[in-house]
């Protein structure tokens, strides 16, 4: 008798792994955007704002970082830092959060920005980069 189910768990730990890789491997190159972008942008003279998040009670709250908006609801942004920063945070609507904010954390950047929502604003990351540049072009 074959003992199928490590070899369905061998080819599931291969699946895994190529998944995280080819997600490294788009974070990296949507990273070299963003770098290139934050450099286009101080050489134009495009301020980078103090960003605000946004609570999932619907407050908005100061954060610890400056960048720029780059969808038009402002829930992603890019830092001075080259972060990727998504903008909706967990927290109610309490006094000390909107006293002192919140603390962001950048999240591996992807190549399709707002891949699978549902709000329509959707597209390759150069495009939302690019539209940002082209204010000020």
């Amino acid at each position: 008798m074959v003992n199928t189910s490590s070899g369905r768990a061998e080819d599931a730990r291969k699946r895994a792994e190529l998944a995280a890789s080819s997600g490294r491997y788009e974070s990296e190159r949507a990273q070299i955007l963003i770098d290139a972008f934050i450099v286009k942008a101080m050489e134009l003279g495009i301020d980078p704002e103090p960003l605000r998040a946004r609570t999932f009670a619907g407050t908005e709250v100061k954060t610890d970082k400056v960048g720029w908006y780059i969808r038009k609801n402002r829930s992603i942004a890019v830092g001075t830092d080259g972060g990727y920063y998504q903008l909706t945070v967990p927290g109610g609507s309490g006094f000390m959060e909107r006293l002192r904010g919140v603390k962001l954390v950048a999240t591996p950047p992807p190549l399709v920005v707002g891949r699978g929502g549902r709000d329509g604003e959707t597209g390759d990351l150069s495009e939302f980069l690019d539209r940002l540049l082209d204010r000020k072009r």
